[in-house]
């Protein structure tokens, strides 16, 4: 069952995090934390603990994301690829 959490909240978040759209990308930190669960649990199951501190920096990454893009967003006007270097 974790394999398969895994595998489909870890490809729409990656899938997400490269669309062009900001309404779009903006839901990738979502699913990427929806997933580590199934990855702490996995990592603990097989006593992988590299992976198990792995999945630490990984949920600190996503949340910051929701930090980012829900809890302090920018207007989506100021997220175009014009103004991505700015």
């Amino acid at each position: 069952m974790e394999q398969i959490g895994i595998a489909f909240t870890g490809l729409v978040a990656i899938w997400l995090t490269q669309h062009r759209d900001y309404n779009y990308r903006r839901y990738a930190c979502l699913f990427g934390l929806a997933g580590q669960p199934f990855w702490f649990y996995s990592a603990y199951m097989a006593q992988q603990w590299g992976i198990f501190l792995l999945c630490i920096f990984y949920a600190v990454a996503w949340a910051r994301g929701i930090r980012t893009y829900w809890l302090k967003p920018v207007p989506a006007a100021s997220q175009s690829p014009s103004n991505a270097n700015e």
